[in-house]
This record gives structure tokens, sequence and C-alpha cells, in this order.
């Protein structure tokens, strides 16, 4: 008997009967991954969660502050409203629309108290000036109502953020663990910051605002922190000023009813007679800014004596932030012309050229007299109403080609004229003063005053001439005129302030549309409205 040996029988038994069988082993050994393969497998970063956590977090808490995230609070004579925002620097500002703005560096942290004065409560307002002893407790007053709005903005605040943080959460994640991790995140966050802006607060930075807009002069009007301590009594007086002119501001504006603005208007900023007086550019850029003006118009008279020395005042007018349509005064030269051609961003007109800016097209012709001097000419009259007649046959052709006029421009008044019938609205200057008038065919003559107050002239009388301008509204499908705002600014080492709205007989109330060729005639300012609201404020 063959005897088999050992080794032999061992490899027979491990071997599988089915040659199948040993086809799928070796198969299900292949799919086996190796040791080695898991164990250098990548896994999540930490950190990345981390920072999409945040991420995640803070723009569900921006936008929940964005969505509820305000309070209407009663602040002294003031309805306001207050806001959080996030910001890198901290502080308080607020906004006092149209006038402008001041900011507070009253804390620092990562969130932003925003106050909107809404209006001025009348009946509050004027019981501070019929009794001007409370004032002296009126900041006590502020500050507690101060303290109630911001406890109250506190707490909606820390709904609205971690509302906003914990839906984000969900919706990116899809797991309510996480979600419920972004809202805790979000409120320890929004802790840490009232933590801060509590720790940091500063009640005295009230005492050195920082102001923008026409409230730049602000401090001229109640002084500063030290001339408030010395001269409490000169300073109780002057506030009570403020707030009673502001009041009639805000009175005001809120009870025009015929009339209201809305964004798709055409805002044009109507100046002229600047005579080389250099707190008109900042007035102008202000006005630019808190009414939003689409086109600027200057109707001449920028300059003095219109020489190439002069010229470098002009420079400011390409950072106004509007185009910037100009004719010809008698106070500027050729020279002034070339080189205001020559800027950014300016519109010269003359010989009744014609431009189609911001919506509304322009045609002017500048001053064909040049008289630094003031000196009075033979024939200056016959030579402004030929320059009138020129421009009045080119608004003519204008017409004739399709592409009719919807504003002309003129320096003197008497060239203004010689359009009448050809164009619905003239605009003109060089009387230094606010005059409107419907002429005998029906076109509107709007003469603007002098938007430098007249100058360095103003030293020369007893009382300085006001800084006078106006913001006209156009209506973007007709481009006709819907309304205007008369603005008047104290002139020289004065600080008052009027504004009054004005609006064309046809946009009255109870007024049936008209055509502009059929307005009655010889329309004064006070014709529109009667007894126009008007407000003034130092």
């Amino acid at each position: 008997m063959v005897r088999v040996p050992s080794v032999v029988r061992n490899l027979r038994h491990r071997s599988p009967k089915d040659p199948r069988a040993l086809g799928r082993r070796h198969r299900s050994r292949r799919r086996v991954p190796p040791a080695t393969t898991t164990a250098l497998a990548p896994r999540p970063r930490p950190w990345k969660r981390v920072l999409g956590l945040i991420a995640v977090v803070l723009l569900g808490a921006w936008l929940g502050l964005l969505v509820v995230g305000d309070v209407r609070v009663p602040v002294g004579p003031m309805d306001t409203t207050m806001t959080l925002r996030p910001s890198l620097t901290g502080g308080t500002k607020i906004n006092v629309s149209p006038l402008g703005a001041l900011e507070l560096d009253s804390h620092t942290a990562p969130v932003r108290l925003d106050v909107n004065v809404d209006q001025l409560d009348p009946a509050r307002s004027q019981a501070l000036v019929d009794h001007p002893e409370r004032l002296s407790g009126l900041q006590d007053e502020v500050t507690q109502d101060i303290a109630r709005g911001t406890a109250d903005l506190a707490v909606r605040s820390v709904v609205a953020v971690v509302t906003g943080a914990t839906a984000l959460g969900l919706i990116v994640y899809r797991r309510p663990r996480r979600a419920l991790a972004a809202g805790g995140l979000a409120l320890t966050l929004l802790a840490a910051s009232g933590s801060t802006a509590y720790a940091t607060w500063n009640p005295d930075s009230v005492l050195e605002p920082k102001f923008s807009g026409l409230l730049s002069s602000a401090p001229s009007l109640v002084g500063n922190a030290r001339s408030i301590v010395t001269e409490f009594d000169v300073y109780q007086k002057e506030l009570a000023r403020l707030v009673t002119n502001v009041t009639k501001l805000y009175d005001a504006t809120s009870t025009l009813p015929a009339y209201q603005p809305d964004p798709t208007t055409i805002r044009v900023l109507h100046v002229s007679d600047i005579h080389l007086n250099p707190a008109s550019w900042a007035i102008i850029a202000s006005l630019v800014e808190q009414y939003r003006v689409d086109v600027i118009v200057d109707s001449g008279d920028t300059m003095d004596h219109g020489t190439a020395a002069e010229n470098g005042f002009l420079d400011p007018v390409e950072d106004l932030g509007a185009p910037y349509v100009w004719v010809r005064g008698n106070h500027d030269s050729l020279v002034t012309q070339r080189y205001l051609e020559g800027l950014k961003n300016v519109h010269v007109l003359d010989e009744g050229r014609a431009e189609t800016i911001a919506g509304l097209r322009f045609a002017g012709t500048g001053d064909p007299q040049f008289t630094p001097d003031r000196s009075k000419k033979p024939g200056a009259e016959q030579s402004q109403e030929l320059a009138g007649a020129r421009l009045a046959s080119a608004l003519r052709d204008q017409k004739a080609a399709g592409t009719p006029v919807d504003v002309a421009v003129a320096h003197e008044p008497s060239a203004a004229r010689e359009v009448d019938g050809t164009v619905p609205l003239v605009l003109a200057g060089h009387i230094h003063r606010q005059k409107t008038e419907v002429m005998k065919y029906g076109t509107r003559l709007r003469t603007e005053g002098s938007t430098g107050g007249s100058g360095l002239r103003a030293i020369e009388g007893e009382h300085p001439d006001p800084i006078e301008t106006s913001i006209l509204y156009f209506d973007r499908d007709t481009r006709r005129l819907q309304a205007w705002d008369a603005i008047k600014l104290g002139g020289l080492g004065l600080t008052t302030a009027e504004v009054s709205r004005h609006l064309p007989e046809e946009n009255q109330p109870g007024a049936t549309p008209s055509d502009p060729s059929s307005e009655s005639p010889s329309e004064s300012p006070s014709q529109s409205p009667p007894h126009p609201p008007s407000a003034s404020t130092p």
C-alpha cells in the first residue's frame, strides 16, 4: 500500500473540492481592501466645520436683524427707530434725513446702534419751547428713553439673532442638533458683543459728535463741550431754538398733501451766481447726497472776474456726485468756459446747444456780455434779447427734428423771456433772488438766487445775502416739472435755513391737469401754493 505523505494530504484537505469556489474565494479576497488603505482615508477637518458653522451663524443673525431687529422709540421730543447692525468699529449713528447725520463714539463692539429720527412730535417739542426750564431735565429724560429703547431692542435682537441663525442652520445642515448649536452660538456671540458694548460705553461721547450733511454746521450753533459748560444759559436758548425750528421743518414736510417724490422722480439741483464762494461746493455736495440729485444745473456767474487765476476754484465740480450742466454768466469769461469744457462730468451749453442728461433734454446759451466790473454797456438789453431769440430758434429746430427740449437755461431773465412758448421750463439767475412766473405763452420762468450768497460782496452791505438754491422734481415719463423745494440758508455769519415746497398750479389739490401752453401768466411765488409750508432751522 502506497502511503501518501502528510504534506500532500494537508494540501488536499485545504483545497476546495469545487474549482468555482476557489474562484469565488479568490475574488472575495481581492475585494477586501488592505488595512493600510483604511488607515490613510482622509477625515473631515474640525476647523472647517467650525468655520462653516460660524459663517452660518453670522449670516443668519444678520438676516434676522434685517427682518425684525428694529424698534420704534420716543426719545425726548423725537420719534425714532433704533436698529442694531454688524460693525467693525461700533459706535452710534443718528440719521436726521434730509439734514444729515451725526456719529457718536459711544462704545467699542462688533455692533453699531443706528437711530433714525422719523419725526419730531410737535406737542412734545412745543412743550420744551414754552417751558425752557425743562431743558435742564432733558438729558435725564433722553437717557431714560434711550435706556428703555435699548432694553426693548436688546430683547428683540436676541430673538431675531437666535431665530435667524437657527433657521438658517436647519436649512443648511438639515439636522436639529446642528441648528440648535447655531442658535446657541449666535446667542453667545450677541451676549459677548453686548457685554463689550456695556463695558466700553462712553456717555460723554454726545459732547463730541461727528457731523455730516447740512448738520455739519451744528457745532457753531450750540458750541463745543467747553462752551456748553461755561455758558449753559446760552446753550439752553440755542437748543430751544434748534428744537423749535427743526420741529417746524418736520411739520412742514409732513403736511404736504399734494406731491410726494418717489424713487423714479428726476431730481435737478438748480444753482446760480456762486461768485467764487468756496463754501458753496460743500453745500452743493451735501444737497446732492441728501436729496439724491440726478443732475446739477448752474445758470452762470460761477466766477467773479473770469480770470485764468480763478480756474482752480472750479476743480471741485468733478467730485460733486452728479453731472454738471453750465452756461456762461456775465462774470464768466470764455477762458472760464474753455476750462470747464475740459473737466469731466461737466456739460457746457452755448449757442443753443442741446444735450440729454439724466433723462432730461437741456439746451442753453451763454451770456453775451462780459462785465466783471458790473458796468452797464450800451445795447446790453438788446444783446440779451438777441441771444434769447437765437436760443428760441434753436429750441424750435430741436422740436422740428423730433428731439424737443425739456429745460432751457440762460443767465439773464431778459434773455430767458425770449424762449416763451418754445419750451415748458427755462432757468435763469443774475438777479440774486428766487422768483417764479408763468409767461404769456405758457413757459415757466424759474430764476434762482445766489448759491454763493453773492460771494465776497456779501460783506459790503449791512445784511448778508442768503445762500439760495432749489431742488426741482420732474416726472420721468412726461419730463414735466411736478414740484420744487426752495432752499434758503443764512448768509455770512448766519446759521438759519428755510425749506419751502412749491407746486405748479396744475399739480395743486383739485386742479385739472392742463397743457403748459394754456397756463395763466404772471404766476408769483405766493401763488404756488398759498402760504407755502416752510421751516427754518439754525
